[in-house]
Order: structure tokens, then C-alpha cells, then sequence
């Protein structure tokens, strides 16, 4: 049974491996570690959501074999599909997308040798548009209120850019104007969701770990 310092160093190794480095660590600690699935997120605010979901949830994802692997950026899935999937560390492949990401995905999955599985799940902007609409403006209004960032938000909504764009729109630019901000509410908005609120994509993702 792996713990989750074991699967953060599968983790690592896996990220230096696709960046260039030589695989023989990660093809060691594959060996030794039941890792069974591998699922790939654009960002570390992805990750964090997920976690926070498994945490909630009760689970424990690397006990359970599955590493949580944000590769910095949809295109980079190629890359870390075909080192990690049927061509090469032979493990099962999952993920969440973007919808505008969702072709960088579909030929990663070609590229690994899995594109008959197709198996991740995609958000109709992103998962945070995602969590605002599954929570709901006011409730994430009060969320940030909570968070001592209402005076930030109240700055930003002046900005002339942010006229005419819709509530929900306003609040998915402001959790990316600021460096962490993403990351602490992936975790924070997954934490006050209602458990019959969790959007789809996320909510197949854990249906299909």
C-alpha cells in the first residue's frame, strides 16, 4: 500500500522524467508502488479540488493506487500520456480537461495508445466555472467575504474590463488574478459544497477511480 509520500515522490520523479530527465526512478518506484491509475489535470488548482473531494469523501487516493498528477498545462498531456499510459508505464489514464483543452486530451490519448478508452471528463470552461455555478454567485460571494478578500473583489469588479461580463464570468477572473489564489479555492470551494452539489465532471471522475 503506497501513502501519499510515496505517490508524491512517484509524483516527482514522473514530472522530471516528462521534462527531459532519465525514467529510471519513476520506472523503479513504479515497480515497487501499486500504482494502478494516473490521473492527469491541467493545474495544481485541479489537484487541490480533487484532493479535497477524496478527503471529503473518505478516500485515500494513493492507497488506492491512483497518483493526482497536475502536468502544468494541457499541452504537456502528450507527453505525460504516452510515458505513463499503455506505451508506457502501462497505467490506466484518467483526468479532467477544459473544453477548449479537450483536443490536446483526445491525441494525448491516441499518442499513449488509449484513445479507445477516452477516459476523462471535461469542464465546460474549467473546474472553477464549474464550482461557481454549482455553488451559486451569492454563496461564493460569501465565501470570498469569509476569506477577508471582499475588498479586493469590490476593486476588481470596478476594472473596465469587467463590465459586461456576467457575474459568474467576474468571479472565474478573479480567482486567476492572484499568484495561490486558484489553488486555496479549489480546495475551499470543493469544502462548502453540498454533497448532491458536486459538478458532473468532477463528480464522474471519482465514479470512475
Amino acid at each position: 500500500m503506497a501513502d501519499r509520500a510515496d505517490m508524491g515522490a512517484f509524483r516527482e520523479a514522473v514530472t522530471a522524467w516528462a521534462a527531459g530527465g532519465p525514467g529510471d526512478f519513476a520506472h523503479e518506484l513504479a515497480g515497487q508502488l501499486p500504482v494502478r491509475t494516473a490521473v492527469l489535470l491541467e493545474g495544481p488548482s485541479d489537484a487541490a479540488a480533487v484532493d479535497a473531494l477524496a478527503e471529503r469523501r473518505g478516500r485515500d487516493l494513493a492507497a488506492e493506487g491512483v497518483c493526482v498528477l497536475p502536468m502544468g498545462g494541457a499541452m504537456s498531456v502528450g507527453r505525460f500520456a504516452g510515458l505513463l499510459g499503455p506505451s508506457g508505464l502501462g497505467l490506466r489514464l484518467t483526468g479532467l480537461c477544459d473544453e477548449r483543452e479537450r483536443g490536446f486530451y483526445e491525441r494525448g490519448w491516441e499518442r499513449a495508445g488509449a484513445a479507445a478508452e477516452q477516459d476523462f471528463f471535461v469542464c465546460a470552461a474549467d473546474l472553477e466555472e464549474e464550482l461557481i455555478r454549482a455553488l451559486g454567485v451569492p454563496r461564493v460571494g460569501e465565501l470570498v467575504e469569509t476569506q477577508g478578500e471582499v475588498r479586493a473583489l469590490q476593486i476588481f469588479l470596478r476594472q473596465p474590463a469587467q463590465q459586461g461580463r456576467s457575474p459568474q464570468q467576474q468571479l472565474r477572473r478573479f480567482l486567476g488574478t492572484k499568484k495561490g489564489r486558484k489553488i486555496h479555492y479549489g480546495r475551499f470551494l470543493v469544502e462548502a459544497l453540498d454533497a448532491d452539489r458536486v459538478p458532473a465532471p468532477l463528480d464522474e471522475l471519482f465514479a470512475c477511480l
